[in-house]
């Protein structure tokens, strides 16, 4: 499975922007390694722009591509559907459901089988999570304490979009989120301007 291999914190400084939500990911920013510490262009703008989206999510160049290839062909606003893509993806829907820390620890979780979704084992990070299904921490894995302690302490964390179950060990997609409930800083139309030069 790729992923990104670049340390955390040294990676949100390089992007300006702290994408990963830990609270020291930032502590040494101020040394002009930045990129948008430097002067930009209007293609390196959508270019950092579309850096920093994909380290929210950890995704790989080429995966990222195929959202956008998809959210292109949508009806509805592209920076929106690319997003909404990205934010349903199984392994930080994890995440937002609070039973990891990070959405790299929370694709880990996955990989690994700790989850089933409407009662089927799926390890795969991507998985497309649908309005109604059902993503549970698996019987066996709540008897792990760094699972069922990320999840107790996150269980008043909770998005509008889901809901979450505290005996259950278990979440659901109500709906899908609105842009304003994705808490991420991104202006998604640079990114989409970026694309469009290949299209």
């Amino acid at each position: 499975m790729a992923k990104m291999r670049t340390p955390r914190f040294k990676l949100c400084r390089r992007l300006g922007l702290n994408v990963i939500g830990h609270p020291n990911a930032m502590k040494r920013a101020d040394n002009g390694s930045a990129r948008n510490a430097k002067k930009l262009s209007a293609y390196g703008i959508q270019l950092l722009e579309k850096q920093r989206l994909r380290a929210y999510y950890g995704v790989m160049e080429k995966q990222f591509s195929t959202y956008v290839k998809k959210a292109l062909k949508d009806k509805e606003q592209t920076g929106y559907s690319l997003i909404k893509r990205l934010e349903c993806r199984l392994d930080n829907i994890v995440y937002r459901l609070g039973f990891a820390n990070s959405v790299a620890q929370a694709r880990q979780m996955v990989v690994h089988g700790h989850f089933l979704v409407n009662g089927s084992k799926v390890d795969i990070p991507s998985f497309n999570v649908n309005i109604g299904d059902i993503i549970a921490l698996r019987e066996k894995s709540q008897k792990n304490d760094t699972f069922k302690n990320n999840f107790l302490s996150n269980f008043l964390n909770t998005y509008p979009y889901l809901d979450k179950s505290e005996n259950e060990f278990l979440g659901t997609l109500l709906r899908h989120p609105l842009r304003n409930e994705v808490p991420i800083q991104i202006d998604d139309s640079l990114i989409v301007e970026f694309y469009s030069k290949f299209s």
